[in-house]
């Protein structure tokens, strides 16, 4: 069974990116290959952290996670060759966009004092970085089993070429943008052509 949000790409987004770029090519029109979510910890901290962050991370993306070993030694950060600091989680295809629906419908307007998110994290080849700070913002998680708070960040990779392009394909995709200097350029577009 296909995802919601695969069926709203295929029925809504693609005409609509289709419309406003003008590709030629269906296979040019961009689309969220992959997600990554990742979960830093801390070498510092005892043991049990990374187990926490490990239980945590299958929890909201239903996948178990790879662990991050260092792979060089830093003596500042007390940090050694092949030492466990963090854990991630890949996911593709129909998982992938029921995680997205998650995080865009249900996590995100959790935040508190919540507005948008910036739409200035694009990386310049069209994917989209976000730092979550607590990961009690997903319903999943239980909050009398957290032992303590765990940021992440999540990256969504897309197959388009440009932040124009990755922008609209997300904005379009339901990703809640604040408002920023692109939105005003749009709205002075709208207003100029209802004249």
């Amino acid at each position: 069974m296909n995802a919601r949000l695969y069926k709203k790409y295929t029925e809504e987004v693609v005409p609509a990116l289709k419309e406003k770029h003008g590709y030629s090519n269906p296979h040019t029109i961009p689309a969220i290959e992959k997600i990554v979510v990742n979960m830093g910890v801390s070498s510092l901290l005892e043991k049990s952290a990374l187990d926490d962050a490990a239980k945590d991370l299958t929890t909201i993306t239903g996948r178990k996670p790879v662990i991050a070993k260092a792979k060089k030694s830093v003596a500042n950060f007390k940090l050694r060759q092949g030492y466990p600091i963090g854990c991630y989680v890949t996911l593709r295809r129909e998982v992938m966009y029921e995680f997205f629906d998650r995080l865009v419908a249900a996590a995100l307007p959790r935040i508190r004092d919540f507005r948008g998110i910036s739409p200035k994290s694009f990386d310049g080849r069209g994917n989209y970085s976000m730092g979550i700070n607590d990961q009690s913002i997903f319903p999943e998680i239980d909050l009398d089993k957290v032992s303590r708070q765990q940021g992440m960040d999540v990256t969504i990779v897309t197959s388009a070429n440009t932040d124009d392009e990755a922008y609209d394909l997300l904005k379009l995709m339901g990703m809640p943008f604040a408002a920023g200097r692109k939105q005003k350029e749009e709205k002075k577009e709208e207003e100029a052509t209802a004249e």
